[in-house]
């Protein structure tokens, strides 16, 4: 008998969904400080995220379904038993987390923050001119669902978008082209908005830095969703204070939770959300990574391949086609 922990804030009808998929198992729900090492220890399948630490390699476990796109921590070695199965929640977070982020940058290019901070000290002014997205060139490096779904809402609102990702793939009819991340040196002064949705990997930390940086023309916006490690926080700080990048809008940092006194919460035209552009923000988020979950429960019973499996050496999902 499988015995399922169910971290996530699963609602009446997630869990009869989860058990009419599984109705023999024995299913334990629980959250935050309610989930004890012996909840973790004996179950057989994890759907949401624990600490990877308190795993400590679980004889028991046999698959873990994970309720983020990030992977960090669970693929090191000696976190996860030898054979168990490792899913992420790829294709929940597009919606939520590309809406925020062509918020940030609308507000940022329209000069929205200067007009809040005018009407709160009651200033009837005229901050001068401002920038549009039709017309503009955009680079999102990481193009899965969450850079895929940004990408889609750049080319609809008039700019010409290309894409990096970790594989060949068919290039989607939204964008200009499609490169992998050995064309990112050559694409990058060419984008005047640069959007990083990368995982925290060996491969992606520090891959924005002073150089990277030095490539992007002159008054690019640099976007990130991805993780804050990808990004040499020193090099953006300097980069938007010579005002070599025009600006940059962030929901992640580098280091995070970002200190009280750190130098980049007030850096000239930098835009910072706490990492709260997912989570359960947007209840579509939870319907989708329900579903996900629901969908690989019912493969593993059934014995078929999972989807979103992870590739333990690079941390990425696999590529499934």
């Amino acid at each position: 008998m499988e015995r399922i922990l169910v971290t996530i804030p699963a609602e009446d009808d997630h869990k009869a969904l989860f058990e009419s998929i599984m109705p023999d198992a024995a299913f334990t729900y629980a959250q935050g400080a309610d989930v004890t090492d012996e909840m973790i220890q004996d179950a057989t399948i994890i759907i949401g995220n624990v600490p990877p630490a308190r795993i400590n390699g679980s004889p028991n476990l046999k698959w873990i379904q994970l309720n983020s796109a990030g992977t960090d921590g669970f693929t090191a070695p000696g976190v996860l038993p030898e054979g168990c199965l490792l899913t992420n929640a790829t294709g929940a977070y597009g919606l939520a987390l590309s809406e925020h982020m062509l918020a940030m940058l609308l507000a940022m290019i329209k000069k929205l923050p200067l007009y809040w901070h005018d009407q709160s000290a009651h200033i009837w002014g005229d901050n001068g001119q401002v920038r549009s997205i039709y017309g503009s060139t955009t680079l999102v490096i990481g193009l899965g669902d969450i850079g895929g779904e940004f990408a889609k809402r750049m080319n609809a609102l008039g700019s010409r978008v290309y894409g990096i990702r970790a594989h060949k793939a068919p290039k989607p009819d939204y964008l200009e082209g499609l490169y992998t991340m050995d064309a990112l040196e050559e694409l990058l002064p060419q984008a005047d908005y640069v959007f990083s949705a990368l995982p925290g990997t060996k491969a992606t930390y520090k891959i924005f830095n002073a150089k990277t940086f030095g490539l992007m023309k002159k008054g690019a916006i640099f976007l990130n969703i991805g993780r804050g490690t990808a990004v040499d926080t020193d090099a953006l700080i300097e980069a938007c204070e010579t005002g070599h990048l025009g600006g940059a809008c962030v929901d992640v940092t580098d280091p995070e939770p970002l200190p009280e006194k750190h130098l980049l919460w007030g850096t000239r035209n930098v835009m910072i959300t706490p990492h709260i552009s997912g989570f359960y923000h947007l209840h579509e988020t939870l319907v989708r990574i329900v579903h996900i979950a629901a969908d690989n429960l019912a493969a593993f019973r059934d014995g078929k391949e999972l989807k979103n499996l992870v590739d333990f050496t690079t941390g990425y999902r696999k590529f499934q086609g």
